[in-house]
């Protein structure tokens, strides 16, 4: 259904994309997949990015995920010390011919972008009746 790009392909592939002059961090958001006979549905989570920060784009079968993030620092203060790594958020997938690109769903709420993947009606398991002779 959807299988994904190394994390150096990824970034290659946002570098190409003009992202390269952004200084921050790339991180691979965590995913959890569903499916059933009518649908994929991928699960990825982006903590820290806002809504409006969230671009999924699809170029002939490849998906990519990319959440930004922008830093919070309270005004007037200096950092003494940092132990949360701020990033972006970026994964890729290949997708196969079973998926219906023209019909695929995003959601994003809580920090988790609810991407739902239909397969095409021929790539649908179907019951084949069967006659007697």
């Amino acid at each position: 259904m959807a299988q994904e790009l190394t994390t150096q392909a990824a970034r290659d592939m946002a570098a190409a994309n003009g992202d390269a002059n952004r200084r921050a961090m790339a991180f691979t958001p965590a995913v959890d997949i569903f499916e059933n006979d009518k649908a994929t549905v991928i699960l990825a989570d982006m903590p820290g990015v806002a809504a409006d920060d969230v671009d999924v784009t699809l170029e002939r079968q490849v998906l990519t995920l990319r959440g930004k993030v922008t830093p919070d620092a309270p005004q007037g203060y200096r950092q003494l010390s940092a132990e949360y790594q701020v990033g972006d958020y970026i994964r890729v997938f290949t997708l196969s011919d079973d998926i219906d690109q023209a019909k695929i769903k995003a959601a994003f709420k809580n920090g988790v972008l609810r991407l739902e993947l239909p397969r095409s009606p021929k790539a649908q398991p179907r019951k084949i009746s069967v006659k007697s002779a």
